[in-house]
């Protein structure tokens, strides 16, 4: 596998394994970027900041793709695919679809950039900004900033893995640190979303200030 991905990757194939890692379909974004990284760094066929470029591409064509037929689909529909067989076949199920909706309710808008880094609400958090019809720029723009972070740290670890682990092992080191990182990042984002909400609490209720009243 490792092998065909460092033979056949370029931005085309990119940007369309991309796209199918975004939507429905159980195909790891972790087996793309850091091969096409490692490729970069060890033969120059291939360009970094590029390959994050094709990969944010894809992934938000992927996202939209899900974004859209949310919408169309309705709440409903979705939840009985989640239910049905070939959901299941997809890896998904209704309970993943309500950790997102849970998510996204919970955080807001910027739950699609959060979203786009936590493993197993990444694929599915397109789905509730559909249900609750996120405004399309605003969808855009945090699931690319999201999907960018994310891609630059798998383009990250597969650079620097190509001087470090011959090409068979890659993708027990790539499992290895995506899972650490993502653990990480895991970890940041709920002290960050923890203290935005502490902040919050207690910000000062604003008190109504009474017109002084005319003296006959």
């Amino acid at each position: 596998m490792i092998q065909w991905c460092l033979d056949t990757l370029n931005y085309l194939t990119i940007t369309i394994l991309m796209i199918i890692e975004s939507p429905f379909i159980p195909f790891p974004s972790e087996i793309v970027i850091p091969p096409a990284a490692y490729k970069a760094a060890s033969t120059g066929e291939l360009n970094f900041a590029l390959i994050v470029l094709f990969g944010t591409l894809g992934a938000l064509i992927g996202a939209l793709i899900n974004y859209f037929l949310s919408i169309w689909l309705g709440r409903p529909i979705v939840h009985k695919f989640a239910k049905s067989r070939i959901g299941a076949m997809m890896l998904l199920s209704e309970e993943k679809v309500d950790k997102a909706e849970h998510f996204f309710v919970q955080h807001g808008n910027i739950s699609t950039l959060v979203g786009r880094l936590i493993p197993g609400i990444r694929q599915l958090i397109s789905v509730p900004a559909g249900l609750a019809r996120m405004p399309l720029s605003s969808f855009v723009l945090y699931t690319s900033i999201g999907a960018g972070i994310w891609n630059l740290v798998l383009a990250s670890i597969g650079w620097y893995l190509e001087g470090v682990v011959p090409e068979d092992e890659l993708m027990i080191y790539v499992n290895k640190y995506s899972h650490q990182i993502g653990l990480g990042i895991i970890i940041v984002v709920v002290m960050v979303l923890t203290v935005i909400s502490l902040k919050a609490l207690r910000r000062p209720k604003l008190t109504e200030i009474e017109e002084p009243t005319e003296q006959e």
